[in-house]
């Protein structure tokens, strides 16, 4: 049965059957929108949806793997037979390369020793899959008045504090995988936004912080509210809001 409505705003976050994703729908549909829990696995990402709508959201589960054109292609047919429309999209979906470890402890990521293969694998997602689940949503959320993309990068993408041999980042170990493909989501966040500014969408990536999740083995400061929370004002601009953007809870970051 057709959900479609000519108000109710809907947004897709995909990763979104945990963590930072997660924190991210519930604020979404605690404000009133209807959410859809995009997930790899249909069993988690059902659970969390239900999870999600007994405490009072209108939230609903959609099958994506980023680096699977079949799934996104489904979601989008999905999310058009149902909706009609898509206001925001949230590329979440990412992975360190490195499991569930710290920053400081990714040794499989030091440039010099890196499996390419797993560089390899680290972009399928965190770049080529954004570009492939935002195309596919393209030409739904165009059908939304106020239509908004975030990105979902890091504070290790940021060329200008990882290359300072002083800064906050020096203890990080080098990275030939994570860190760079994040480089490479917010320059193609830039490219996305100068195509779609004329369109009206505005286009940014976010910097969460460290969080604590999964990825990271659970060694964040920050509570997963926290981390949230830039994905939300960003996913909620006005429409004099901020386009090609890099921004922190605080504020934009050097790119």
């Amino acid at each position: 049965m057709s959900e479609r409505t000519t108000h109710q705003k809907v947004a897709l976050v995909t990763g979104a059957n945990k963590g930072i994703g997660r924190g991210a729908a519930q604020h979404l549909a605690a404000l009133g929108m209807t959410v859809l829990i995009g997930a790899r696995d249909p069993q988690r990402g059902e659970q969390t949806a239900a999870e999600l709508r007994a405490a009072g959201g209108d939230v609903h589960a959609v099958t994506v793997d980023v680096t699977n054109p079949t799934t996104i292609q489904a979601a989008a047919r999905q999310v058009e037979d149902r909706f009609g429309h898509l206001d925001v999209l949230i590329n979440n979906a990412g992975i360190t390369g490195s499991g569930q470890v710290s920053p400081e402890d990714a040794h499989d990521q030091v440039p010099s020793t890196v499996d390419v293969d797993m560089v390899r694998a680290v972009f399928e997602t965190n770049v080529f899959g954004v570009i492939a689940a935002t195309n596919a949503m393209l030409p739904l959320l165009r059908r939304s008045r106020a239509p908004r993309i975030v990105n979902v990068s890091s504070h290790a993408a940021s060329l200008s504090l990882t290359s300072d041999p002083n800064g906050p980042f020096s203890a990080l170990l080098p990275s030939a995988a994570y860190s760079p493909s994040k480089t490479a989501l917010n320059a193609l966040t830039v490219q996305y936004a100068n195509e779609l500014r004329k369109d009206g969408i505005l286009v940014n990536a976010v910097a969460p912080g460290y969080v604590d999740t999964d990825s990271n083995n659970h060694t964040g400061f920050l509570t997963v509210a926290q981390g949230a929370a830039v994905l939300v004002r960003l996913a909620t601009l006005g429409p004099d809001g901020p386009t090609a953007g890099f921004f922190s809870e605080e504020g934009p970051l050097p790119w």
